[in-house]
């Protein structure tokens, strides 16, 4: 499939598909509403088959690569769905020193390839990284992110944030870990993180949510642990919470950067979709790594 870029498509369009992802509108009512903007052959089937994440375009890393080794895992999460399998990532080391870790945390559509790269990307940097799947009560990411999406709905959502912090404080006791860990999440996933950032204080060191939505005023001030906090410009959804959010972090004094990509559309940093803005996904990465350089491995 010819990949194609959000310059392409009308943002009109770009919108309609973003409420479509997140459970504002079924599919049929996506095709109805992109049936203005099947044009010139283009059926409204063939713009939504377009705007679907293409795996084959994510691997940066591959699953064989020789600087890491995977396996799947279960943790433990009485608190939670009984338990949570994920992706764990080591990187090769020529000698056992104990590393710091980073929790990935996926989109609304469970642990898809896209989420397993991010974490090899991480390991490669020297990190022990761990990628959990909130669909696993409801069998595991399907494998498609269509069905992926419909089973998280069906996920009890209290005990899917029960799940994710059992998973962090699983990966930060590993005696493998040097006991400090970062956060990193993207749209749902960025919303988690900051739900993380609340729930574990200071047993989280650094935390990095992609265009994730915020908590509440009450809720910043358990806040301990400094953030970087992306948003994409053109994203009104979630942009539209990041200035109440931003004045309970500076009335909490709290420590945090936060970055708005300009021109660039929710879901930017993930490279499977014509969202993907390369520019702000690059730029995002390099200050990620740099931020949880300073604060996990200093």
């Amino acid at each position: 499939m010819e990949r194609k870029t959000a310059d392409q498509y009308p943002q009109e369009l770009l919108n309609l598909f973003d409420t479509y992802v997140h459970g504002g509108i079924d599919r049929r009512a996506f095709l109805e509403g992109a049936q203005k903007f099947a044009t010139g052959g283009v059926t409204a089937m063939a713009i939504w088959e377009s705007l679907r994440p293409n795996y084959a375009w994510a691997q940066q890393v591959p699953k064989d690569d020789s600087r890491i080794k995977t396996e799947v895992v279960t943790v433990p999460s009485p608190k939670g769905n009984a338990n949570i399998k994920g992706y764990l990532v080591h990187p090769v080391q020529k000698t056992e020193t104990k590393l710091p870790g980073v929790l990935v945390i996926h989109e609304n559509r469970g642990l898809n390839p896209y989420i397993e790269d991010v974490a090899r990307r991480l390991a490669t940097e020297g990190y022990l990284a761990f990628a959990p799947d909130g669909l696993t009560s409801v069998g595991g990411y399907p494998g498609d992110d269509e069905k992926g999406g419909k089973l998280f709905q069906t996920v009890d959502k209290p005990k899917m944030n029960e799940d994710f912090i059992a998973a962090a404080r699983w990966l930060k006791a590993r005696p493998d870990c040097t006991g400090k860990i970062g956060a990193v999440g993207f749209c749902f996933g960025g919303g988690v993180v900051n739900m993380l950032a609340v729930k574990l204080g200071v047993d989280l060191s650094a935390g990095v949510p992609f265009y994730g939505s915020q908590p509440t005023a009450e809720d910043t001030a358990m806040i301990k642990a400094p953030l970087m906090l992306h948003y994409a410009g053109l994203d009104t959804r979630i942009d539209a919470g990041w200035p109440a959010f931003e004045d309970a972090l500076k009335a909490n004094h709290v420590k945090y950067e936060a970055f708005i990509y300009e021109g660039a559309n929710h879901g930017f940093h993930n490279d499977t979709t014509p969202r993907y803005d390369a520019a702000a996904a690059k730029l995002a990465w390099k200050r990620t790594l740099d931020f949880f350089a300073k604060n996990l491995k200093g």
